[in-house]
């Protein structure tokens, strides 16, 4: 039975399953030369490992689940943005087209704004966390929804933040110029607020995180199985070790590690481990 009534299980579920498939070439197998492309740290890893009271196997798979977690930010964006294209009287535009705004949304009746009356379009700039825009890219935005007051005076301007330091939908204040700059029209909003407005539904966003889980799931078991990474630089790992004459696995393992990053320098240069490295 599906609850929610702002969006259809059907639209719902192709747009996870469009995020899945953003995650690309991030769901390949990690094998060790893929692993090492951009140099890991292995005195971090050694770190890591003790502090941590770790094994190799708990520290690899922490790398290789950072090196993936990296980009994406970007697909988890593409979630938050692009479901709003399922809500009523919502509008997502093409990316760079109709001013760059994330989202439109446009509603007849009226949208009412908190002590400031009400319009009938809101422009949203979305991002995925409170704290991810300096201070030249806050002032930039802000001009940004300064410039779109002055050629529509029936509109308000939003920065939604998925990841906000709390719930609200307050008058943003920032800096531009050295100058603190405000307006009535110009709002900071949570992403929980933001549903509330655009679905008239006030636990709209919880209703949504209830049911993500198990769509989620579904979603990866419809893949058949072609997104599930077989990692094994962790066999390769222990495979070069077994060829040393440490008799510690732990420390074997460790020097294999030090070759990824240490390989050519004095004193770690052994020809069969360099070579297979």
């Amino acid at each position: 039975m599906w609850d929610l009534t702002f969006i259809t299980e059907e639209d719902f579920t192709n747009h996870v399953k469009a995020t899945i498939e953003k995650y690309g070439e991030k769901l390949e197998s990690f094998d060790l030369r893929r692993f090492n492309k951009n140099i890991v740290d292995p005195i971090k890893l050694i770190f890591d490992k003790t502090v941590y009271q770790a094994s190799w196997k708990e520290i690899v798979s922490n790398e290789i689940f950072r090196q993936r977690d990296k980009s994406n930010n970007n697909d988890i964006g593409y979630f938050h943005q692009r479901i709003f294209q399922y809500i009523a009287n919502c509008h997502v535009p093409p990316n760079g087209e109709e001013g760059g705004w994330d989202v439109i949304f446009e509603n007849e009746k009226g949208i009412e704004i908190p002590n400031a009356g009400s319009v009938h379009t809101v422009y949203v700039e979305m991002k995925n966390k409170h704290n991810t825009m300096n201070s030249a890219s806050a002032g930039k935005t802000f001009i940004k929804m300064q410039n779109q007051l002055l050629t529509d005076d029936d509109c308000a301007c939003f920065l939604v933040e998925a990841i906000a330091q709390q719930s609200q939908n307050i008058k943003w204040e920032t800096t531009v110029d050295k100058k603190k700059v405000g307006h009535k029209l110009i709002r900071r909003v949570s992403l929980d607020q933001f549903y509330a407005l655009v679905t008239g539904q006030e636990d709209a966003f919880y209703q949504m995180c209830m049911v993500l889980p198990s769509v989620i799931e579904n979603a990866v078991k419809d893949f058949e199985g072609t997104i599930v990474p077989h990692d094994t630089v962790i066999d390769e790992l222990k495979s070069l070790a077994s060829e040393q004459n440490i008799a510690s696995e732990d420390l074997a393992i460790a020097m294999a590690v030090y070759m990824l990053g240490f390989g050519n320098y004095i004193g770690f240069i052994s020809d069969n481990l360099k070579r297979e490295v």
